[in-house]
């Protein structure tokens, strides 16, 4: 009878929307109820009308009337489910991944609770003694739990009620006479109290820097978004500059063609005039030929003489300017003038571009990183760097994929090329440098490990081309044992322990420079701190014997 009026009560407290047991049930004002959300849902669909209506009687309202919980429905709802858990045993059976009652023979019920004094675990049946018996309602309920072996103590089997403070850990009464005898123990319960303290204040820490960290992602999205911003309107200012600067040189090779052109048809008109003038001197020409041919043959010694004269008589001849019967190269001055120009905007344009590339790389978002501190750390920064053949003075050979440079005693078969060194053994890496970058030389002899902008000199005064004696170039000297660094033409001697292996550290943006000696530690040699206003390229210069090298590592 009882499951007949719970079953009787369910179908009258289910929604009619969604055909499930009312959740925070509302009543309109025609009295029939549903689920809030479905009638908000169904609601909202009918904002548009602006008339609201009833899904079972249709009866309609103007405005849309508030909805509010019925507190009763809500009360019955939560009876139906209570009923219907009651009636469902395997609810309280204990499963897989449950806490099962300890004291439940058979199939065991869920534990509701478990007892730290007991160390037990108990259904809401067997846990009713500890809320009747006087001794028990002292010992400490917790929510069921499978952990209570690890209140245990392994070597004693005694519970752990006790925190060492000295050893920070939990341990029995009778550990606190043995091993821990003379540590600053405290009761669980008052460590407990303390940490739970403090556990507060690292939450608030927690919170504290969630929000701050929260705060650092806004600014950082701005930042993107800024970014963004910026690179499309340079790309499009670019874009527009350069297609002004293309639409010049269409314009002047119009110009150029229209030049020619014009020239072209003047020149052809005037040619063509003096030819027709021509044409017509070799007609009247022969013709008079014909005349004097056929007077030639006349019989009549009189009509000859009187004829003569005026026949033989020739006009004065059109006078042509000199004229080569080669082939003339009428227009290659202009073409070698078109060519001059070509040449100067491309030599412009590629010394120019660099300094455009470079300008780009200086853009800064982000703080600047410190420098690393372990060789793993720099090793992240490492880069493959080769050697420039073209810019290798013909003493030194170059191997190990142009990464090993070696003095030698003849000169080297390299094509001549306007970047090679031509005064100094010296030569620069192919790669320019303008972010974090790290590389390692290993080196025998008497070597400087530079590094220098693109636009030192290659021939001239010795101290504009080589390395350190400029202020277009930096310069560490490693021989004997000794070190020494140069810029500008001033030198510091280094102290430092003497290493066959040399780590350079590059922070473009940041101005830095520095030199460490490299064996089972890294030690700092120096550190230049600047301002590099090109991009910087790694170079050696082997100023000893032959036999003498310097290599770029290879860094894995």
């Amino acid at each position: 009878m009882a499951q007949q009026l719970i079953q009787l009560d369910q179908e009258k407290l289910n929604c009619s929307i969604c055909l499930d047991l009312l959740k925070e049930p509302v009543t309109i004002p025609c009295g029939h109820s549903y689920c809030m959300s479905c009638i908000k849902t169904c609601w909202d669909e009918d904002d548009q009308k602006k008339t609201h209506s009833c899904p079972q009687c249709r009866k309609s309202f103007t405005p849309r009337p508030a909805l509010v919980k019925n507190i009763m429905f809500a009360e019955l709802v939560e009876e139906v489910k209570k009923a219907n858990r009651s009636t469902s045993p395997d609810h309280f059976y204990a499963g897989p991944g449950d806490v099962a009652c300890d004291f439940c023979t058979g199939r065991k019920l869920k534990a509701f609770k478990s007892c730290l004094m007991c160390l037990a675990s108990y259904c809401e049946q067997h846990i009713q003694p500890h809320y009747d018996v006087g001794p028990l309602k002292k010992h400490t309920l917790v929510e069921a739990t499978s952990k209570l072996l690890e209140n245990i103590c392994s070597r004693h089997n005694e519970v752990m009620k006790i925190f060492c403070r000295t050893d920070q850990q939990c341990i029995c009464y009778l550990c606190s006479m043995d091993e821990h005898k003379g540590h600053d123990t405290v009761s669980a319960v008052v460590e407990r109290a303390e940490k739970q303290t403090e556990l507060g204040v690292s939450r608030k820490k927690i919170q504290q820097r969630i929000q701050d960290r929260e705060k650092d992602v806004k600014v950082l999205q701005q930042e993107v978004k800024a970014i963004n911003l910026s690179s499309d309107k340079a790309v499009s200012k670019s874009e527009k500059i350069l297609t002004d600067f293309i639409c010049l040189i269409e314009e002047k090779r119009s110009e150029v063609k229209q030049q020619i052109r014009s020239h072209q048809k003047t020149d052809v008109s005037r040619v063509k005039e003096l030819e027709d003038k021509l044409q017509q001197e070799i007609t009247e020409l022969r013709r008079k030929d014909a005349d004097l041919a056929q007077l030639s043959h006349t019989e009549d010694h009189l009509h000859f003489l009187n004829n003569y004269s005026s026949l033989s008589h020739l006009s004065e001849a059109t006078r042509l300017p000199s004229i080569n019967p080669q082939s003339q190269p009428y227009f290659e001055d202009v073409t070698a003038a078109v060519s001059w120009v070509r040449d100067k905007l491309q030599a412009v344009l590629n010394e120019e571009w660099e300094k455009v590339s470079w300008t780009v790389t200086q853009v800064e978002v982000l703080p600047l990183q410190g420098e690393p501190k372990t060789r793993a750390e720099f090793l992240r920064y490492s880069q493959e760097i080769t050697l420039d053949s073209n810019t290798a003075h013909t003493r030194l050979s170059l191997c190990v994929r142009n990464r090993k440079a070696t003095l030698m005693n003849e000169d080297q078969l390299y094509p001549s090329h306007p970047d090679r060194f031509l005064e100094l053994w010296q030569v620069l890496s192919t790669e320019g440098l303008t972010e974090r970058c790290y590389w390692e030389v290993k080196w025998s002899g008497k070597v400087s490990i530079a590094a220098a902008y693109k636009d030192i000199s290659r021939t001239g005064p010795r101290n504009n081309c080589r390395f350190g004696f400029n202020d277009k170039s930096w310069a560490l000297r490693c021989y004997n044992g000794t070190y020494e660094f140069r810029h500008n033409n001033k030198s510091t001697s280094i102290p430092g322990p003497r290493s066959s292996r040399i780590g350079v550290y590059l922070d473009h943006r940041a101005g830095t420079l520095s030199f460490y000696s490299v064996s089972r530690t890294m030690n700092l040699l120096l550190r230049v701190q600047t301002t590099f206003t090109q991009p910087l390229y790694p170079g050696f210069w082997l100023p000893g014997s032959a036999g003498d090298t310097a290599e770029l590592c290879e860094l894995k």
